[in-house]
């Protein structure tokens, strides 16, 4: 190695020798420049540093980046990093799958790992459809989507991933896109900042499968009056001149022409609020790739972190009953009684 490479505030430093086997044009590249350039700002080892991946093409991530890492099963991403995170709180945990590989078989591990609060930080790539597989319709795909597995049109209604986060009770929840680098990395510093389990969906395009999924959203010239950037204590505010505004009615965010309504209705962007309901709703504006969409921190809250807890009971019963003795429980009898 070059000593540009040994330079851990240079990109090469966090690459790996590994060829990067991508499709030309895959909106993975941007997503690992930025996660490899952010490394170079942060003040962490490599050693320290983890990626956990299911399968799919984002699971190819822990290859590209010179650090620790693991490419576990289909969906078994979250359960196997909360194991990871609870015994070695000192790790910086990072979780990469796809939307089929995170929100379809492995659903239930995500929102578990989400609700518990563990000590990790999810990047869900979200392209809309399964790439690996070559191109069946994915547990984001819209209704009506035209796949090899749906060649009539899919049926299901999409999952919001941003809204399944906020329900699960997580307590970091944000938006980001792979065109946009400068977001993408001020989007992980702030999940890798904090404590407890952060979730972030990515817009990433498929260029094979699925391309220009997203163009409606984030074509420049589409980007002033369909992207919502979100900003703590501000009023939300979009369009070219500023023009159009969120605001909650009976629960829900609705878009709304500022020049209709009242100052006080706009809706002040609160990152920091306890009760999720202002994310989940946030998360819900976007109903498909055609309306306004918003970016940005949708939650960041503090709470108990999970591993902390369980470890704080393991030393209460060992000041209590003695520390245990592995070897000899898995030497033990078959039976045992509890008085």
């Amino acid at each position: 190695m070059t000593d540009v490479q040994l330079d851990p505030t240079k990109r090469p430093f966090w690459t790996s020798d590994q060829e990067v086997r991508w499709c030309p044009g895959c909106g993975d590249y941007g997503i690992l420049a930025a996660m490899q350039f952010l490394h170079t700002e942060l003040d962490v080892k490599r050693e320290d540093t983890v990626f956990v991946s299911g399968i799919g093409c984002a699971a190819r991530f822990p290859y590209y980046m010179s650090t620790y890492g693991m490419h576990t099963i289909h969906g078994r991403s979250p359960a196997i990093a909360t194991g990871l995170a609870m015994s070695r709180p000192d790790l910086n945990v990072w979780v990469v799958g796809g939307d089929g590989d995170m929100l379809s078989i492995g659903g239930n591990h995500l929102i578990h790992a989400l609700r518990r609060n563990v000590n990790m930080t999810v990047l869900l790539f979200n392209n809309q459809i399964y790439g690996l597989t070559k191109g069946q319709y994915s547990p984001t795909s819209e209704v009506g989507k035209v796949t090899k597995s749906t060649p009539m049109g899919s049926i299901d209604r999409p999952f919001n991933p941003i809204a399944l986060a906020a329900g699960a009770g997580a307590t970091f929840v944000a938006r980001t896109h792979d065109l946009d680098r400068k977001h993408m990395i001020e989007v992980f510093r702030r999940a890798h900042e904090h404590q407890g389990a952060a979730f972030i969906e990515i817009y990433q395009n498929c260029n094979v499968f699925n391309d220009g999924a997203y163009d409606p959203i984030l074509k420049r010239d589409n980007r002033a009056d369909m992207m919502i950037n979100l900003t703590h204590g501000e009023q939300i505010r979009f369009g070219t001149e500023g023009n159009r505004g969120i605001r909650l009615v009976d629960g829900a965010a609705e878009v709304v022409d500022v020049a209709g309504v009242s100052e006080s209705e706009l809706l002040v962007h609160d990152e920091k609020t306890a009760n999720p309901a202002m994310a989940f709703a946030l998360g819900m504006l976007s109903e498909d790739n055609y309306s306004p969409t918003p970016f940005g921190i949708f939650r960041a809250v503090n709470a108990p972190e999970y591993g902390q807890a369980v470890n704080r009971q393991l030393d209460e019963a060992a000041e209590k009953n003695g520390p245990g003795d592995l070897s000899q429980l898995l030497r033990s009898l078959a039976t045992w009684s509890v008085e």
